[in-house]
């Protein structure tokens, strides 16, 4: 074996095998982990205001439930977990993302050593990057679809591992893995469903699926799932309505629409890394004939996407879906480098490979780059984005009001909500909008009432730029009318001009007459 170079675009362009071990500096997962952190450091950096799966997690993770309207429960549970330690904070929220980021791309590695040398593998983990659901959306604001992927990537591993080398135990974490993707996002059971079907039809992993401890598999994924599987028969119109919703599901068929639709998100998902790829290896792809690294693996991971594609068509044509997001395709996607790859091993060797690696670094930085800048992005168009909010002066102005800090607040919008629980961890935080389907005064009354019997206060607030326009009319439909105070602070990162952030609020202390 040759020694590996220092240089550290030369380590992720080594050979097969050249990764020293004793140097953990030199392997591709350390620089990994390092840009990891760093997103971590940008997020908590640019701004302590919140997106809008952000403040959805800062609002559910009060509690834990075992469910929480239409997503499954797992990544709030971890989220709960996190703040534990780090206090329900920005911090916490971008530290549980990019743990669970780095885990997709670290399971993606691992399944690419089951077939592939370390170029090769990383290379599969790698490319990720370039979908863009995954790679860019997945760090703007993103939360379940960032865990289901991380456990279809760990399901992919185990199925490679147990059909290389059958090992029971192996049977248990696949079972562990597939019960925790089902209670990440509930498109995982596609997922687990096409891959199973994959895997049967293709002699070498169906023996090896039906080994030794294949019924470890079942009986650990239905223990995992089946809190929330009990709760979910009690709540199943919750649970599935909104996913429905964005489906747009029509009982005429709008062929058109939905195959548009699809293909637009499929093509979106995987376009970026088809042109890199294309860009770095051109005929290689295609100038000689297959030589797949195994072959039995090369009809599993290609049976598999026929699979998913004829099930999304399926959903179009018989279900009469007219609606995708590019989110919902990264899980069913994701292992579509690595079976590229695993087809044409021999460009671990081509020339090129270090263009195409070198790419992805560079892309790596640039998103890095961007997700420190766009605030700023915003401020400069004058369109105000979530993350220009003065939280911190927001926070310091009601304190000065009189606001205790831990009564309980009501909010206009979820996100202001979730805002103010990272400036106010010990005060329960609720939000009452029409957003969400929900009457304002029922909800209002409601947090009052709970406020009072706490023998607590109650802060009732706004923010201009996301309130409909009864909403006071509505709130105060719940209490004895009160004058309504009004907060002006300047947006962060934006250019002269711009009109100042405006809240509005009534704080009403414990005890006081109404």
């Amino acid at each position: 074996l040759r020694r590996p170079s220092p240089d550290f675009m030369n380590v992720f362009a080594a050979t097969p095998g050249a990764l020293s071990h004793r140097s953990p500096v030199a392997h591709p997962l350390a620089w990994l982990l390092a840009l990891s952190l760093a997103h971590v450091a940008v997020r908590v950096a640019i701004s302590p205001a919140l997106k809008w799966d952000e403040a959805e997690q800062m609002l559910w993770s009060q509690q834990l439930h075992a469910g929480y309207g239409a997503q499954p429960p797992l990544y709030t549970w971890l989220q709960w977990a996190v703040n534990q330690v780090l206090g329900p904070s920005v911090l916490a929220l971008s530290f549980l993302k990019h743990a669970l980021l780095t885990l997709a791309y670290v399971f993606m590695y691992l399944a690419g050593r089951e077939l592939l040398g370390p170029r090769g593998a990383w290379w599969a983990s790698a490319s990720m990057l370039l979908l863009p659901p995954l790679g860019w959306y997945s760090i703007r604001d993103q939360t379940h679809t960032i865990l289901v992927t991380a456990m279809a990537c760990a399901a992919w591993w185990l199925l490679l591992r147990i059909v290389r080398h059958r090992r029971p135990a192996d049977f248990a974490w696949l079972g562990l893995v597939c019960g925790c993707g089902m209670l990440a996002k509930y498109s995982f059971a596609l997922v687990a469903v096409a891959m199973l079907l994959a895997a049967l039809s293709v002699p070498e992993s169906r023996r090896a699926l039906l080994s030794r401890g294949w019924w470890w598999a079942p009986i650990v994924g239905t223990l995992v799932v089946l809190p929330h599987a009990l709760w979910l028969l009690g709540h199943l119109h919750v649970a599935t309505s909104e996913t429905v919703g964005k489906m747009q599901i029509h009982a005429e068929r709008r062929l058109g629409k939905g195959l548009l639709s699809l293909a637009d998100d499929v093509i979106g998902t995987l376009l970026l890394w088809v042109l890199f790829a294309l860009w770095a290896f051109r005929a290689a792809w295609w100038r000689k004939p297959l030589t797949p690294a195994l072959p039995w693996a090369h009809r599993l991971l290609w049976r598999y996407l026929a699979l998913i594609v004829l099930a999304l068509l399926g959903m179009v044509l018989v279900a009469g879906v007219t609606s995708f997001k590019g989110r919902w395709m990264v899980p069913l996607l994701c292992v579509a480098p690595l079976a590229a790859f695993a087809a044409r091993p021999e460009l671990q060797q081509h020339p090129r490979g270090e263009r195409y690696t070198r790419a992805i670094v560079v892309m790596a930085l640039l998103i890095l780059l961007a997700a420190g800048l766009r605030p700023w992005f915003s401020g400069l168009r004058g369109d105000t984005d979530e993350l220009n909010h003065p939280a911190a002066e927001l926070g310091l102005a009601l304190q000065q009001a009189g606001y205790d800090g831990t009564s309980r607040i009501i909010a206009a919008d979820h996100m202001l909500a979730g805002m103010l629980r990272t400036r106010f961890p010990r005060a329960p935080v609720d939000s009452c909008n029409t957003d969400e389907k929900e009457e304002v005064t029922p909800c209002v009354a409601g947090n009052v009432a709970r406020a009072q019997q706490a023998g607590q206060g109650w802060l009732l607030i706004s923010r201009s730029d996301r309130v409909a326009p009864d909403w006071w009319a509505q709130a105060q439909g719940a209490v004895t009318p009160q004058a309504v105070q009004t907060i002006e602070r300047p947006f962060h990162m934006v250019r002269e001009g711009v009109a100042p952030a405006q809240y509005r609020y009534v704080w009403h202390a414990a005890g006081s007459k109404p």
